[in-house]
């Protein structure tokens, strides 16, 4: 049974996202002794737990056109013999291990614990299911990738004015990345009626605004060198600019198939964890 509910987390995104709170950890913690490494041990197996919960409770709420999808059906948890109410046994107990982690940290890092589950249940759940809705859903995404590093920050220290700029940084990352995935998903969506930008806007709108936002993204973090709110070596990113716009080029002269946009989309993840490896030993160093 523990094989089963394992095998519905999906571990590759979910360790896609533990780079950003582990940055905002680094930033704040200064040197790192014994106890800082164990409270850092804690806050990344919390927030483990906390976007496998996030995870786990967008597939219990999208679960019926999942299985209308056939890239996905023979993925989905039904296919693996679980049931809706299992599944939903399983994020409960993935949300309340992260927040008893993270409760014995401090009081900072489990209300942002907190939040982003809030943000999630808006997401997903299918009572205000905000995924449908234009624009808020990328809001929505914003607020969650920018408090995703806050809450890193605040396992050592208290939120200030760089931690609330350098924060963007991720808000905006996760937002263009939100756009591409719609477009991936556009007419999957659109047959299961949930009315994201990339169905109200249109694929190639939706695409050209993660387009636009990626390359924010860049000039944003390496502006943010130039000012030293973060070390001036992350002035690199702006170079990242031209092999960003190729790979999304190639994207659009496929079509803006899902093949295609999946490459860009691993193209784009190689080139934020290059900028992540920077930050983090560029932060250590100084």
């Amino acid at each position: 049974m523990a094989a089963r509910w394992l095998s519905c987390i999906r571990f590759d995104e979910v360790g896609a996202l533990q780079a950003t709170p582990l940055i905002g950890a680094i930033f704040s913690a200064g040197s790192l002794s014994g106890a800082r490494v164990l409270t850092l041990a804690i806050m990344m197996a919390a927030n483990v737990c906390l976007v496998a919960h996030v995870f786990v409770l967008n597939d219990w709420s999208g679960i019926d056109g999942d299985l209308k999808d056939p890239d996905r059906a023979n993925r989905t948890f039904a296919a693996k013999g679980l049931t809706r109410t299992e599944l939903g046994y399983l994020a409960g107990s993935l949300l309340a291990i992260s927040l008893v982690l993270f409760g014995l940290l401090n009081t900072r890092v489990f209300l942002f614990g907190a939040a982003i589950a809030g943000l999630s249940a808006l997401y997903s759940a299918p009572a205000l299911h905000w995924k449908g809705s234009p624009l808020i859903n990328s809001a929505l995404h914003f607020v969650g990738g920018s408090v995703h590093f806050l809450l890193g920050y605040s396992a050592f220290g208290a939120i200030d004015m760089r931690a609330l700029v350098v924060s963007c940084f991720f808000g905006l990352v996760f937002t263009a990345g939100h756009f591409t995935h719609e477009a991936i998903d556009h007419e999957v969506d659109r047959l299961n009626g949930i009315r994201t930008n990339a169905v109200a806007f249109g694929k190639a709108r939706s695409f050209g605004a993660g387009v636009v936002l990626f390359i924010l993204a860049y000039a944003f973090v390496a502006a943010l060198g130039v000012l030293r709110f973060v070390p001036p070596a992350l002035i690199f990113a702006a170079g990242l600019i031209p092999v960003h716009l190729l790979a999304s080029v190639q994207a659009m002269r496929a079509g803006l198939t899902p093949q295609s946009l999946r490459r860009l989309q691993r193209c784009y993840r190689v080139l934020f964890a290059t900028v992540g490896i920077v930050m983090i030993v560029a932060v250590v160093l100084s």
